[in-house]
């Protein structure tokens, strides 16, 4: 199916099962129609079955969303303590439409207990209270944590009893934009989907042995085990010269949870950093500018003793804790865990690069233990020139049976919806759906509102980015601030952090004359050290024949090679 049915099919308000290889541009669809919605004042619910997944949606996990978290089952008893939570009762009886991405991922018996809760928040026995479900994801991909001797019909969601109720159009996107059609990859890719791989790709993937990158660019490495992961990175943190920092998590609360969030939290209970360490972010924080699964390197170490991270886009990040705690039904921490939200990134495992693209990689798959994990690994790949593969074993190149035979049915009802549906009528049926949500129509309320959202973002944004916008259009400080209704002085504030935090922007436009520097710099040194620059010191030592603004300017290349 082409995506501008899919997309025609979500906006329709039927109930939609998203799928596809990778590549194909399923989050792409799913982030149109959330703008669609949000476009026409419509709510909809953003949640994904891992937090890593939902960090790429801007969502949070299904679990905290449905108000479950880590239970097994849904009591009576327990669904009416929910609801006198008034955060839980305001978003799930006012939901109209609930995304819930790698799908793939979600035990059935999740799958069931999300559609009781919302039966009985909405108080409609339709399957999940009656509106809107689109799930979205690949069955190929990693499958859902369960019990030892569960088999996959006892864990893959479509065989939930809510799934067969739901009745999903299944939207099976064909197109590919992640690998060319043609490409090598691409091929190994679909031959290790239908169970039929040839000897030509297996030479190939023997042929990527052989691949090399050099030392500048030596990309991640992906294993399928914590321990090769861990010994990869415990011996390039060993190779770099300085002393070692350590963090060690500070925890509350019962023991038994206590013990179940250290298992749960990707933020290792103690770690050890260095100068020019790489790590990665495993906290979703937008205010501090990092996500779960930003990738840096640490540069310093500030005055309290936590690291300072440059990110791959060149932002400087001062890290602080993060807490993560486990809430009983009327909201008391049970159990909680402080500690700085990195761990070490020089290798990461294939299931925390589930949902990454990669421009390269060096893959282990010598030790596959679950079927799957190969193709999600390979899968994150552009190409295969960018693969250099340290090894594979048999279970590497095997999906799930059960996957296998339902994949095959879901091409053929994807092709049953798609002759079935027209597209001017499913925009008909869309027109129908936005009145039922009560959003807007008229064309110029929708464009008023989507205004709105663009304003409401950009104030979202932090005020330093959009002056440094400012910045790479080299206006001068003074329009800078007319513009932004701010005064110069701020702007001139604003280049001091902008100068510290992108050190390899070019802000040379900005730059005084090199003897104000000078003669700043000579001010500035004769202050006390570890205490806050006095501006009004400096403006006083320099006979005042230099304004505030020159000053803050002098102090933001101060150092700056």
């Amino acid at each position: 199916m082409q995506q501008q049915k899919a997309l025609a099919l979500l906006k329709s308000g039927k109930n939609v099962f998203l799928t596809g290889s990778a590549g194909t541009g399923k989050t792409y669809v799913l982030n149109q129609y959330i703008t669609y919605l949000k476009k026409r004042r419509i709510p909809v619910a953003i949640t994904a079955s891992t937090g890593i997944a939902a960090t790429h949606m801007n969502g949070m996990t299904i679990h905290s969303w449905a108000g479950f978290g880590i239970k097994e089952q849904l009591t009576r008893a327990n669904l009416n303590s929910m609801k006198e939570k008034k955060y839980l009762k305001e978003h799930l009886e006012n939901a109209k439409i609930l995304i819930i991405d790698e799908i793939s991922m979600l035990h059935k018996k999740q799958l069931d207990m999300v559609d009781t809760v919302l039966q009985f928040f909405k108080e409609n026995d339709e399957p999940f209270g009656g509106i809107q479900v689109v799930v979205c994801g690949d069955f190929f991909q990693l499958p859902p944590i369960g019990n030892q001797n569960e088999k996959s019909k006892d864990k893959f969601a479509f065989m939930s009893a809510a799934w067969v109720a739901a009745k999903f159009n299944v939207c099976y996107l064909t197109e590919q934009y992640r690998q060319a059609n043609e490409d090598v990859l691409n091929t190994i890719l679909n031959e290790i989907r239908i169970g039929k791989i040839s000897k030509k790709s297996i030479e190939e993937l023997k042929k990527a042995e052989q691949n090399t990158f050099s030392k500048d660019d030596e990309p991640t490495k992906l294993f399928t085990h914590n321990y090769d992961v861990d010994q990869i990175n415990n011996e390039h943190l060993l190779q770099l010269k300085g002393k070692i920092k350590r963090f060690k998590a500070t925890t509350k609360g019962n023991k038994k949870l206590v013990e179940t969030l250290k298992k749960s939290v990707l933020a290792k209970e103690e770690l050890e950093l260095k100068m020019h360490t790489k790590v990665m972010f495993v906290r979703n924080n937008q205010e501090q500018g990092y996500v779960n699964g930003t990738l840096g390197t640490i540069v310093s170490f500030n005055d309290d003793g936590f690291p300072v991270v440059k990110t791959a886009q060149g932002k400087r990040i001062s890290v602080k804790q993060e807490n993560w705690g486990v809430q009983d039904d009327t909201g008391k921490v049970l159990a909680s865990l402080d500690q700085i939200p990195l761990r070490l990134a020089w290798a990461i495992t294939v299931h925390k690069c589930q949902g990454m693209t990669l421009d390269g990689a060096l893959i282990d798959l010598s030790k596959t233990f679950e079927k799957g994990q190969g193709y999600v690994a390979l899968s994150r790949l552009k190409n295969i020139e960018n693969l250099k593969l340290l090894g594979f074993n048999e279970m590497a190149l095997q999906v799930d049976g059960l996957a296998s035979k339902a994949d095959k049915r879901f091409l053929e009802l994807s092709d049953e919806a798609d002759k079935k549906y027209a597209l001017d009528n499913l925009e008909e049926e869309a027109i129908k759906f936005v009145v039922e949500c009560g959003g807007l129509t008229n064309i110029k309320a929708i464009e008023k509102h989507a205004k709105k959202i663009i304003d409401k973002k950009i104030k979202k944004d932090s005020t330093y980015d959009v002056t440094l916008d400012y910045f790479r259009k080299k206006l001068s400080i003074e329009e800078i601030a007319d513009q932004r209704g701010l005064s110069s002085g701020t702007i001139a504030g604003h280049l001091i952090k902008l100068c510290k935090d992108y050190p390899e922007e070019d802000f040379s436009f900005y730059q005084p004359k090199e003897q104000i520097i000078k003669d700043v710099e000579k001010a500035k040194s004769k202050q006390k050290k570890g205490e806050p620059v006095s501006l009004k010191a400096i403006f006083e030592a320099l006979n005042k024949k230099v304004d505030y603004n020159d000053i803050k300017q002098a102090l933001a290349f101060i150092g700056r090679e």
